[in-house]
């Protein structure tokens, strides 16, 4: 009992102490990148979308959640069985 305790406190702090802060600077780094892209285009940034464009690395982030995890490997394999049965 007590080693999984130490065993799931050791992957809370491996998981807040070093794979949030990448996660935050990977979405911080969206951000900057579509902000030159739009000030090179002269266009609008992601600055338009939420607090100086926090938002939208934060939809970003689950759209690429949702379209890679939900669709291929849950919505997917019902769909190829709802079209054989019906075939």
């Amino acid at each position: 009992m007590y080693i999984q305790l130490f065993y799931l406190l050791e992957l809370v702090s491996l998981f807040v102490g070093m794979i949030l802060p990448l996660l935050l600077a990977i979405a911080f780094f969206t951000v900057m990148e579509r902000q030159i892209m739009a000030a090179i285009q002269r266009r609008q940034g992601p600055n338009v979308v939420g607090f100086y464009g926090l938002f939208q690395a934060i939809t970003y982030g689950l759209k690429v959640f949702v379209k890679d995890s939900i669709i291929i490997f849950i919505i997917s394999p019902i769909f190829t069985f709802g079209l054989a049965m019906a075939g």
